[in-house]
């Protein structure tokens, strides 16, 4: 009795919100970029595994692999405010017919719940298809593009152009968190560039810096005299710090943290140099100019 009393008192979504996460085609995951860090991404682990997002992505990153494990259910996470609510049957899957007894979250359930815990806003309610298509969206990359040009934190989306049915947030290194269908969880996956994927967007606030300022990551990172790592030491970034960066040149190739790359970012301020390596963003940062 008890039981019944709960099941009815679930208020279940309106079928307009639904994203319906439905399987898509396979395919082979696309290579990985030359910072990539393939050892994580082989293990599967569920975090940013790609430098260049920012804060705020990041974060997202991070929250919805909070949910991991956490029950994929039709119409979960469309509550009143985001989190894992009880879901729906899909009348067209029958793996949901359990759905109404599972705490859990949709596809686009997960992705709301992760840019609102990373934003402290409720800037993605709706569906797959309105989550795409969102005004806090600031840049859009076709399928043709592959993962090439994505960031941890992007969003991932199958589907047609106004029929949109699933999304993913990307983790880099060719790996994405899901919900994914009835009857599995929240779990990481291989990015499926295959049948209908439609191509990404990137949320407001997800982007690297703009107007030549980016951030630095990791801890005790040293900045240079010259573009080497055998010149004078001129200061040291104990955490991830806001930096201007004036231009960038291509000189000594540098191995560190697992990636190589020979770009280096001149910062005016500091009149030192600093290896692109711990500077979030591309190996060759976005609209910073090549110095002279």
């Amino acid at each position: 009795m008890h039981h019944t009393l709960v099941r009815a008192r679930r208020t279940l979504v309106a079928a307009s919100i639904v994203a319906a996460c439905a399987i898509v085609a396979t395919a082979q995951p696309s290579a990985a970029t030359p910072q990539s860090r393939p050892s994580a991404a082989a293990a599967g682990g569920c975090d940013v595994l790609a430098p260049g997002a920012s804060a705020t992505a990041e974060a997202a990153v991070r929250a919805a692999c909070s949910q991991l494990g956490i029950w994929y259910t039709w119409g979960g996470g469309h509550g009143p405010q985001p989190g894992a609510t009880y879901g729906q049957v899909d009348p067209t899957d029958p793996a949901s017919n359990h759905d109404p007894e599972r705490l859990g979250f949709d596809c686009s359930g997960l992705v709301r719940y992760a840019y609102a815990q990373a934003t402290g806003q409720d800037i993605l309610a709706g569906n797959s298809n309105s989550q795409y298509h969102s005004s806090h969206a600031t840049a859009r990359f076709g399928a043709a593009q592959g993962t090439g040009p994505l960031l941890p934190g992007d969003l991932m989306a199958w589907g047609g152009d106004n029929s949109i049915h699933h999304i993913a947030v990307y983790l880099g290194a060719g790996k994405m968190v899901e919900a994914r269908q009835s009857g599995t969880h929240v779990m990481v996956s291989d990015v499926r560039l295959g049948g209908d994927y439609n191509g990404a967007v990137r949320i407001i606030g997800a982007g690297p810096g703009q107007n030549g300022t980016f951030s630095t990551w990791g801890t005790d990172v040293w900045t240079h005299a010259q573009p080497s790592t055998t010149s004078a030491r001129v200061n040291k970034f104990a955490g991830p710090t806001r930096v201007k960066v004036g231009c960038q040149k291509h000189a000594q190739l540098v191995e560190a943290e697992g990636y190589r790359n020979d770009a280096w970012s001149y910062l005016p301020d500091y009149k030192a140099w600093i290896t692109n390596i711990y500077i979030r963003g591309s190996a060759w940062l976005d609209g910073v100019p090549t110095c002279a």
